[in-house]
């Protein structure tokens, strides 16, 4: 079922298992906040299981382009698009989020990695990234990290706004 975001009440649902909860809800929250602020769009989150075309498309894209597979369980996950953008997030277990950003226009497109304050780095992008800290009111300290994508994947279907 899906879960509307709320980023001035921020709340652990759907991220309970994570032994960095608070510090993932609070990186959610900062994602709702944005896409909210910059787009006017709700942020909604699904049980990764009920999503399994979002999972698998990021787990792809990792896989054929970096070749990294991701270690942690994913919990949640969302697919949207905002104007010519669209986006596809995984929330994992270990408190990292992934992010497919894919413009169909002007074919900027990208992979993000954040890591929810508390967590380390997992050990299969340790050697493949340096991370860039922020700060955040909702989520302390971010560590972030991208690459451009090389390939094509046309993006996942979008979930129902609720």
């Amino acid at each position: 079922m899906p879960y509307t975001v709320d980023f001035e009440n921020v709340s652990t649902v759907g991220l309970e298992s994570s032994p960095v909860a608070e510090a993932a809800a609070g990186l959610r929250a900062n994602e709702a906040r944005y896409f909210r602020n910059k787009y006017k769009h709700v942020f909604t989150v699904s049980p990764a299981q009920e999503v399994p075309a979002v999972v698998e498309r990021v787990s792809r894209i990792l896989r054929e382009e970096r070749d990294i597979v991701i270690e942690s369980r994913p919990l949640e996950a969302t697919a949207f698009q905002v104007e010519d953008l669209h986006m596809a997030y995984v929330f994992y277990e270990s408190g990292l989020s992934i992010n497919v950003m894919y413009s169909l226009e002007d074919g900027k497109r990208a992979v993000g990695f954040k890591l929810a304050d508390g967590m380390d780095i997992p050990a299969e992008l340790e050697a493949k990234f340096k991370f860039a800290r922020q700060k955040s009111k909702l989520a302390g300290v971010i560590r972030g990290s991208y690459f451009v994508i090389k390939g094509e994947y046309p993006p996942a279907p979008t979930q129902p706004q609720g």
